[in-house]
């Protein structure tokens, strides 16, 4: 939100108060207060009748340091507030030196001079300012419509880029941007957002930090736009509460940050296969899903898991959790038959439940739905009629939910696409008494932890995944997210690409899309195009809107290319497995932006057309019909996988590809581990394993992962200084090794 006119003026109705002087420094062992005037004190009647801000400096966790700006205490807080299941009380620790107090965690300070005009300065460990909250940037703000706004403003240095705050689908380097933290079901094509994080993540010549706002409802940023050389952010209230994050590395920010907000869940070996549903509204029974089942095993393309969409129920009665009658009669039978094929099954739902659902009685008797503030029961006709929606703040409410879900998992459904929860109604009452305002964002989370702790309890540690659309901060913890709604076009494409890679800088370890997009029926060559995308994305769903994306309805060429990818993804899975295991211990993702694997390589921070799939492969998808693009490979010798075309970096390349290729390379010095059962993703990986090594590699120490997620074998490849031949010795089979 915007409060000033320029530089020099305020908005028509807009006071401001800025934190000027230090008036009071209050010091523990741990952490510290200080009390901030808005004005310069020079004599004691400069005291009456003006604010003073409280200001805490405290450390949750070693190099995160929080500030919690507070000018009116006394109004409840009514919460939710953003879980932090790795905060650590007293993590850092205060010195005094004259008027200059200091905390320091780890490998980052905030330093406050007392007889300095008003600063808040955060130094690396190398005592080098990082970030600044200086004259203006502790403030409070209020308008002419009588709100009340906190807002920090901190420094932007020269070439400093901001990414994150959430799957944004805006211009991936999100300078000069205003960013609104608020869930909305505004498909990929505007400036709304399913996933809305108030994380961002700031990188410039001189190394990397993080800032993550601790409020869950409505956070407003100016980044680099209101005041250029600020990234601003603001929240309804009388207390702002954020948290720098120290790196010097972009990883280093994301592992600090997801400690601190829960990392991802390892997601079963089984959900990196291919994924294909029925398609949203398209006419189908059990017949048409034996059909699209059978017409990929005719044509060579291993499918993993088979996704039942919305009409899985019956009409106007989502969600009741219970299969229309007329068009699966023997849905115990037709889930085991689809199993017996070695499928996993996915139904979809939503937390709403319509009127006409004989659980919207149910619900209303034992008081499980929100409520208006008369206690009506709060409802409306967008999207099915009449609905409710579940008041997830109620324990007995979030038994109820799973309870009918466990039905569907006793009959033999393996996951759940845990679809919408982004419009939330602000003109309601929660059973916990929720801010409506701070829950309209956080009802994701309660959403989806929900579901993902009953297929926890269900299925077992590591068997859990979803496929959720909408998340905030910490809903990583419940993976696997998708992009939403995207148009089935060369741009929407590209845009799920933004979108992902935004996400993936904002905690979230794996991300998926709809192949071929989701509204309209996407042109032949898109589709192509899409395929080879998907199945190099950390998951892989084929799904449409009102039209089928079976591969034979794009033609002949599309079948090759689904058949190719899948099997390609499958020989990987050593490879992409090892990496989502490092995503659950460290949270750096799976689909990796360039700029975090080359950081001090100023062309990779703004590369949004293609991305690093794990540590050691440079995926970049091709935008065209004819196969144009153009990408950059960082300095080094690159490898292509698919031709062993040798590329030295840094290099930026303009080629044409056929349908079954892109640009795909391996990294100079990389040993990837390759499975030879390309039927599955979750096959025996030791069987007949090939390590294939790059240039570069002359001792390297390679693990490939067990089913958990564990380590099933190390190898160590070695090359001979004379004669160049490379061999492998470990703890497992041993394997084929192939010099690309």
């Amino acid at each position: 939100m915007k409060f000033t006119d320029g530089f020099w003026l305020m908005r028509d109705g807009v006071e401001a108060s800025y934190a000027t002087e230090v008036r009071d420094v209050r010091a523990d062992a741990d952490r510290f207060t200080a009390f901030a005037s808005i004005k310069r004190v020079e004599r004691r009647g400069d005291t009456l009748n003006s604010p003073l801000l409280t200001v805490d400096c405290f450390s949750p966790a070693d190099g995160v340091i929080g500030v919690r700006v507070t000018h009116l205490a006394g109004r409840k807080r009514r919460g939710p507030e953003f879980d932090l299941p790795g905060a650590d009380a007293g993590a850092g620790a205060v010195r005094r030196d004259g008027s200059l107090v200091e905390l320091t965690s780890g490998a980052l300070s905030v330093r406050l001079d007392e007889a300095a005009p008003w600063t808040l300065s955060f130094r690396d460990a190398d005592g080098r300012e990082i970030t600044s909250a200086g004259r203006k940037g502790t403030a409070f703000f209020t308008t002419g419509d009588g709100t009340h706004h906190m807002a920090g403003q901190l420094t932007l240095g020269v070439g400093e880029q901001v990414y994150g705050l959430g799957e944004r689908f805006t211009p991936f380097v999100k300078n000069g941007q205003v960013v609104d933290m608020w869930q909305a079901d505004g498909g990929t094509s505007s400036e709304q957002a399913y996933k809305n994080v108030p994380f961002s993540l700031h990188v410039s010549p001189a190394g990397a930090h993080g800032v993550f706002v601790s409020h869950p409802g409505r956070v407003s940023y100016e980044v680099g736009s209101e005041s250029v050389g600020q990234m601003q952010f603001s929240v309804e209230d009388q207390t702002l509460e954020y948290y720098v994050i120290a790196g010097p590395t972009p990883k280093d920010v994301l592992r600090r940050y997801t400690a601190l907000t829960g990392r991802p869940a390892l997601p079963p070996a089984w959900s990196f296969g291919l994924w294909l549903t029925t398609s949203f509204t398209t006419q189908y029974d059990e017949a048409t899903v034996t059909s699209f089942v059978d017409g990929m095993a005719e044509r060579d393309i291993p499918l993993s898991v088979f996704h039942f969409d919305c009409f899985w129920m019956r009409e106007y009665q989502w969600s009741d959790f219970a299969w229309d009658p007329d068009v699966f009669p023997d849905p115990e039978g037709m889930l085991a038959r689809l199993k017996e094929r070695g499928l996993k099954i996915s139904v979809w739902i939503n937390p709403y439940i319509a009127q006409k659902s004989a659980l919207f009685e149910e619900g209303t008797a034992e008081g499980y739905f929100v409520t208006r503030a008369d206690g009506d029961i709060w409802q409306w006709d967008l999207w099915q009629a009449g609905m409710a929606l579940v008041d997830f703040t109620n324990p007995q409410a979030r038994a109820w939910f799973q309870a009918k879900l466990k039905v569907l998992l006793d009959q033999g459904v393996d996951c759940f696409k845990t679809d919408f929860g982004e419009r939330i109604p602000t003109d309601v009452v929660w059973h916990d008494g929720s801010d409506p305002e701070r829950m309209h964002n956080y009802y994701t989370h309660l959403y989806n932890r929900t579901v993902f702790e009953l297929l926890e309890k269900e299925r077992g540690s590591g068997e859990a995944v979803l496929f959720a659309r909408s998340g905030t901060a910490g809903g990583q913890q419940f993976p696997v997210h998708w992009g939403g709604d995207c148009w089935s076009s060369f741009g929407a494409m590209a845009e799920s690409l933004r979108g992902g890679l935004s996400l993936s800088l904002s905690g979230f370890g794996f991300w998926s899309h709809d192949i071929g997009g989701f509204e309209g029926t996407p042109d032949p060559a898109v589709f192509k195009r899409w395929l080879a995308f998907g199945l190099l994305s950390s998951h892989s769903r084929l799904h449409g809107s009102s039209s089928y994306r079976v591969p034979w309805e794009f033609g002949d060429e599309a079948v090759d290319v689904a058949r190719k990818f899948t099997l390609l993804k499958h020989r990987l899975m050593p490879y992409l497995y090892g990496t989502a295991a490092e995503a659950r211990a460290t949270g750096v993702p799976l689909m990796r932006p360039m700029l975090l694997e080359f950081p001090a390589d100023p062309t990779a921070r703004a590369l949004d057309r293609q991305y690093m799939l794990g540590p050691d492969l440079l995926v970049a998808p091709v935008f065209s019909a004819e196969g144009d693009v153009e990408y950059y490979l960082p300095a080094g010798t690159w490898t292509h996988l698919l031709t062993g075309e040798r590329v030295q970096g840094p290099a930026w390349r303009s080629e044409r590809h056929g349908f079954d290729s892109l640009p795909l390379y391996v990294r100079e010095g990389a040993v990837l581990p390759l499975g030879a059962d390309d039927q599955r993703p979750d096959g025996d990986w030791l069987d007949g394993l090939t390590l294939l090594v790059a240039p570069g590699a002359e001792d390297v120490t390679v693990t490939v992962p067990d089913h958990d997620g564990g380590v099933a074998a190390t190898y160590r490849v070695t090359r001979d200084a004379e004669t160049g031949a490379v061999t492998a010795a470990g703890d497992g089979p041993a394997p084929e090794v192939t010099v690309l």
